[in-house]
């Protein structure tokens, strides 16, 4: 036996069970094995070397079993108190067993300290809830499946573990019981996957995804195991599981034993090394002219349909990569947009990597640049100002599809990356200045950043000059003063004011995240309505993030029905 001593028993109070050894400190057992009331007096022996002391043990990994027959979750992993010199199991590849004319299992019913071998067969068919698979002794004779063997590990003739022995019959001469699958086995154990040699995955592969798994715990990286899921399958992957994922490792598991594509676990282990040497401080550096901020847009293109005044297209996409994924398009009555871009912008989010710096970008007709789209509720069951939630900035639809525009502002990012944070140039609502003069002033200037006192509907030319400049950001307030005709004291100059001391120095490629900060503190305040912030518009215009030439996903004459 002593190629084989990794076969062990287990005492806990009065429950005799088995286990086996799967690494230098690490035994697997059933949770019903250990549940005593007193779990700090375990004792784990190994009858194969009999030259060694009982172990003291503990419950390192509850499976989550309830104490019912029928329960799952019915496993359990022990942490020895010390390093035992025995070499551990190996684990045969999943489903073995239902090809294996014998199976055999070696557990400690009473009477037999040393251990008794029983021999049994899988049954042909699905998995018994999901959960076991069902043993049947091979003859009417031998040892039966009994008390003492809940646990131990159930082999092929090389000695090969495929499972573990969970439930034994019930009656007397009833000779059946119930196996957990090493593939059900890692549900409730996530290390697992790192033992068993999955078809199409290399062990080295393997090793490498749980080692990065793990120094990912230890550093206490905080990941999305949604995203970096959706980032390892690809587009064309397997969709992400309903409830999705409570861990990295989970995620991993998953990769592992749900994903065709052995190239995924690969894929996984890249992005999660790339995330912990990015913590590290030994992310790749940009390559040539890369926006400062690596955000990832999601795009929410908006325009007339053709089909009628009040028919809109919408288009959402969300950009990976450099790349453009569509995530949905439909056209629509202005009514209905609202809710239909609640819905995408969500779906949105799975396209994006992990650790994506989020931006929603609204690209709308010039004269729909007002809208207060950063007052839109994330969902219909958060309220939340989108404008809260993430930065969101805005995008002239003309500005956004004109080649020549794209090519001048590309020209001034590249200028604005190596430079520090400047003074916007204010624009008031006094007709003083005509457009062609501001036009000139902006230009002579290299203007990075103009504000507005008013909104665009009451400074429409000297607006269009900042446009076709063109100037790369400009801010103003959504609603307030309504031009050059008011009594009193000017609102649009108080919030030029405030505006100016809050994003002097800011670095331009920070804004959207700095604007969506003041948006949140207004609708903090005791008086939100009265903050100057409340109704801050931003447009941000830096075509890096958006790569490939924007395209329409339909056309917007197409039917209604093909766009459903």
């Amino acid at each position: 036996m002593n190629g084989y001593a990794w076969h062990a028993r287990i005492v806990c109070g009065k429950e005799v069970g088995a286990g086996f050894l799967v690494s230098g400190r690490r035994v697997l057992t059933c949770a019903h094995v250990v549940r005593c009331s007193d779990t700090a007096k375990i004792a784990v022996t190994f009858p194969g070397r009999r030259d060694l002391d009982p172990v003291p043990a503990s419950v390192a990994v509850h499976g989550g079993w309830r104490g019912g027959v029928t329960d799952p979750g019915d496993l359990a992993v022990l942490e020895l108190a010390w390093e035992v010199p025995v070499a551990p199991a190996v684990f045969a590849p999943p489903g073995a067993e239902r090809g294996s004319p014998r199976l055999v299992a070696y557990g400690f019913p009473k009477g037999y300290d040393e251990g008794m071998l029983a021999e049994y067969r899988a049954l042909p068919g699905p998995l018994i809830a999901g959960e076991w698979v069902q043993l049947e002794a091979l003859t009417g004779h031998g040892q039966p499946l009994a008390a003492g063997f809940s646990g131990a590990a159930v082999t092929l003739d090389d000695e090969t573990v495929v499972g573990m022995v969970a439930a034994v019959a019930g009656d007397r001469g009833v000779r059946v019981g119930r196996m957990l699958p090493t593939e059900v086995m890692a549900r409730y154990w996530d290390e697992l996957g790192e033992l068993v040699p999955t078809p199409g995955h290399h062990a080295d592969a393997r090793r490498r995804l749980y080692a990065l798994v793990r120094r990912a715990g230890e550093a206490g990286l905080r990941v999305d195991p949604d995203r970096l899921y959706v980032d390892a399958v690809g587009p064309f992957g397997p969709p992400l599981p309903e409830g999705g994922f409570g861990s990295t490792a989970r995620a991993a598991a998953y990769v592992q034993w749900e994903v065709p594509d052995p190239e995924a676990v690969t894929a996984f282990a890249d992005r999660l090394a790339d995330l912990l040497d990015a913590r590290d401080g030994r992310a790749r550096p940009a390559g040539p002219g890369a926006p400062d901020a690596a955000w990832s847009p999601i795009v929410v293109e908006i325009e007339h349909s053709g089909a009628g005044a009040d028919q809109v297209t919408v288009e959402v996409s969300a950009y990976r990569d450099g790349h453009r994924r569509p995530v949905g398009a439909r056209r629509l009555p202005r009514t209905g947009v609202r809710a239909y871009v609640q819905e995408r912008i969500d779906a949105a989010f799975t396209q994006l990597a992990p650790d994506a710096e989020e931006l929603i970008t609204f690209v709308l007709p010039r004269e729909w640049l007002n809208e207060p789209v950063a007052r839109w509720e994330c969902s219909p069951d958060d309220p939340t100002p989108l404008g809260c939630a993430y930065p969101l900035v805005v995008a002239d639809r003309a500005r956004h599809r004109s080649g020549r525009l794209r090519h001048q502002l590309a020209k001034k990012w590249q200028k604005l990356d190596v430079c520090g944070g400047t003074a916007p140039h204010r624009v008031d609502c006094s007709p003083a200045e005509r457009p062609p003069s501001l036009r000139k002033r902006l230009r002579d200037h290299e203007a990075a950043v103009a504000a507005y006192a008013a909104p665009p509907t009451a400074v429409r030319q000297h607006f269009e000059a900042g446009l076709n400049v063109p100037v790369p950001i400009l801010l103003w307030p959504r609603a307030g003063c309504p031009g050059s005709e008011h009594d009193g004291p000017c609102p649009g100059e108080a919030f030029l004011d405030e505006l100016t001391e809050s994003v002097t120095g800011v670095p331009p490629g920070d804004l959207p995240r700095h604007v969506r900060t003041l948006r949140e503190t207004a609708e903090a305040a005791d008086e939100p309505d009265r903050h100057w912030a409340r109704d801050l518009q931003l447009l941000w215009d830096d075509p890096r993030c958006f790569p490939e030439p924007a395209a329409c996903l339909h056309s917007p004459v197409e039917p209604v029905a093909s766009l459903a």
